[in-house]
């Protein structure tokens, strides 16, 4: 490679890059661009929005799914396959996250993305095809094998911006997971059983018809074709050379090391297990990550059963428009609110803050459910808003401190080890929630914390456990944050 010296107007330092490496051209595009990256963090947008909309996206027909299959012998048992569905896509993350971590520190954030967005269009199709319970746990757990794009994404997002960006820009990206979450039930609660619902559309003998869950499973593959073209026009942000003196930062490498000590970054040779303040914020992010996979399930779940077992009797099409509202108010929250409030609380307070009103707001959901009517639609609404408001606020102040706690070359890795870790305990949410809630309605006639009383009690109690891990002595922060 050709090795050049560059006098940037207004440095008072030189640029040591090299022409033909990707990370070089973006860090000479970050000292003469001060702007924000606009068209780059709407790509990746896109492509994170469109990964992640299959995680959820079966929940408001999960239960429909599983009776359809005929495997469970009574009514009650049917959350208990639902769980086992719901989880197997967060053990395949697990099991493969850090290895696609890896391969993105090495071979680049592009290709690995490419590769992940392109597994969606086939493995979410084939789900949605599935004929019994065996092939729909097959499919999930290998869309989760390929879903390493958690990753990436994030590395990618602080990469292509400045510094004074990176706050907007992982604000970007936690806000596509938290809308896909969100948005992935309301494709899969509006479309499907799309013969019953649409008769003027599709009749009983078509595809549709036939596969009653297949039409939300292959709009998401459609999307997730459209985000893979998007790919294309992705530019590579990983530095491609093997020079110490790479301008990542912009400075020269014994500059940058001095800046690493004196923030509190984690050093190039460190091992990422050692360094506890990133270690420490991401179990943190796990205990929400297992309340909030818990809840997203328990919630469909809990709105479609029968109002004898403690439910709202909703069908699929109440719940994708309930999640609809939600998705549409956390999207102009997080874009207009969130990077305000941040920069006046910062990420961590503000993350506190969002799980003590989460756990006040899932008090009232066992007295939401006494209502009926108008009543009912106004609070539910606003309670699943509120709701989506708080995970997100959560998700995102933790993935921000995340990411201040290691330098670039170690980014890729040490989010795989957060999807990693994050996608146990995720695993044990769906698995764990829909056993839960089989057991609640069980127990309809009990005493102490009777029917669903006892969900949202436990839900509130992985909440109080994280919030109380989020302060010292457990919780350790880059001094960057401190």
């Amino acid at each position: 490679m050709a090795e050049h010296d560059s006098n940037r107007e207004g440095l008072l330092w030189k640029t040591k890059y090299y022409e033909n490496c990707p990370g070089c051209r973006i860090d000479i595009r970050k000292e003469t661009n001060l702007g924000i990256p606009y068209k780059d963090l709407f790509l990746v947008w896109i492509v994170a929005f469109t990964t992640f909309l299959p995680v959820s996206s079966l929940f408001p027909y999960l239960y429909f799914l599983v009776r359809d299959f005929n495997i469970a012998k009574r009514q009650e048992d049917i959350g208990y396959y639902a769980g086992c569905i719901g989880c197997v896509y967060m053990i395949g993350r697990a099991l493969t996250s850090v290895v696609w971590g890896i391969l993105a520190d090495r071979y680049g954030r592009k290709p690995i993305i490419i590769l992940c967005s392109t597994s969606v269009i086939i493995f979410n199709a084939l789900f949605g095809l599935s004929r019994n319970f065996l092939m729909a746990v097959s499919m999930r757990f290998l869309l989760g094998c390929f879903s390493g794009i958690f990753g990436p994404v994030q590395a990618y997002a602080v990469e292509v911006c400045r510094e004074e960006y990176r706050t907007l820009a992982l604000s970007v990206t936690s806000s596509a997971w938290a809308i896909g979450l969100i948005v992935g039930p309301v494709v899969g609660g509006l479309l499907a059983q799309s013969a019953e619902k649409y008769p003027n559309l599709f009749t009983k003998d078509s595809v549709f018809g036939r596969f009653p869950y297949f039409l939300p499973s292959l709009s998401i593959s459609v999307c997730a074709t459209a985000a893979t073209i998007a790919c294309c026009w992705l530019l590579e942000t990983l530095h491609k050379h093997n020079d110490t003196e790479s301008c990542e930062t912009g400075m020269s490498g014994k500059i940058q090391k001095e800046e690493e000590t004196e923030t509190g970054l984690s050093n190039s040779k460190e091992s990422l297990f050692t360094n506890w303040p990133l270690i420490s914020s991401i179990i943190v992010m796990c205990v929400f990550s297992l309340h909030n996979m818990a809840y997203v399930e328990i919630f469909s779940l809990w709105a479609v059963s029968p109002r004898k077992f403690g439910g709202l009797s909703y069908t699929t099409k109440d719940v994708g428009q309930i999640l609809s509202v939600a998705g549409i108010g956390l999207f102009s929250f997080q874009l207009v609110l969130y990077p305000k409030l941040e920069r006046i609380l910062g990420p961590l307070k503000l993350a506190r803050i969002a799980a003590a009103l989460s756990i006040m707001l899932l008090s009232t959901y066992p007295f939401i459910a006494t209502l009926s009517g108008f009543s009912l639609y106004i609070l539910i609404n606003t309670a699943a808003l509120l709701k989506s408001v708080f995970a997100m606020t959560t998700f995102t102040g933790f993935v921000i401190l995340q990411n201040n706690t290691v330098s670039q070359h170690q980014r890729g890795a040490a989010n795989g080890i957060t999807s990693t870790l994050s996608s146990i305990f995720q695993a044990f949410g769906p698995a764990g929630g829909g056993a839960l809630f089989s057991m609640a309605q069980k127990r309809i006639n009990a005493s102490f914390l009777p029917g669903t009383d006892l969900v949202f009690f436990i839900l509130n109690i992985i909440l109080v456990i994280g919030l109380a891990m989020s302060f010292k002595p457990f919780l350790a922060l880059p001094q960057r944050c401190g």
